[in-house]
């Protein structure tokens, strides 16, 4: 069974077997045609909704799709993210950074980021001179910059902490 979240509101669980679709346990009955180009119509209780997918996110497990004009974002969980979350394992799913460090002795050339500042994973945080070569120290997770610890011109020694996240 796959657990399914809409907008973060509503939260169902979807099965499937040869012949008919469950949801919640009990069967329904849908008719879905596929049109062109992530076009579908689907009848359900006598209704008729035209269906676009926008976008799906594969990694992360869930997709984007306007129905009828109203878009909502689907969050789909399988028996193993229910069996990691069970077990309390889905937190080390996250990948959550809590600092970074240097990884060498150097001079801090630039600072990109600034405290409270949204990041993505793979956004680049500052720019360390080390043996005359510059290296752009990157996010390795997603997060908010907390605290940065410090200022362009700064000589650092490996392992110092350079910033902090939320």
């Amino acid at each position: 069974m796959h657990k399914v979240k809409i907008n973060d509101k509503f939260q169902f669980g979807i099965d499937r077997d040869e012949q008919e679709i469950l949801i919640n346990g009990k069967p329904i009955d849908i008719d879905i045609s596929d049109l062109r180009n992530n076009l579908s119509n689907v009848i359900y209780n006598n209704k008729s909704f035209n269906t676009e997918l926008v976008e799906i996110n594969k990694l992360e497990k869930f997709c984007v799709i306007k129905v009828n004009g109203n878009t909502y974002k689907v969050d789909v969980e399988d028996q193993f993210d229910q069996l990691l979350k069970q077990l309390g394992l889905d937190k080390l799913v996250l990948n959550k950074v809590a600092e970074i460090k240097a990884p060498m002795p150097g001079l801090v050339l630039d600072i990109k980021v600034a405290e409270g500042e949204e990041i993505k994973k793979g956004d680049n945080l500052l720019i360390l001179e080390a043996m005359k070569m510059e290296n752009i120290l990157k996010s390795p997770a997603d997060g908010i910059v907390n605290k940065i610890l410090v200022k362009q011109g700064d000589k650092v020694e490996k392992s110092q902490l350079l910033i902090q996240f939320k």
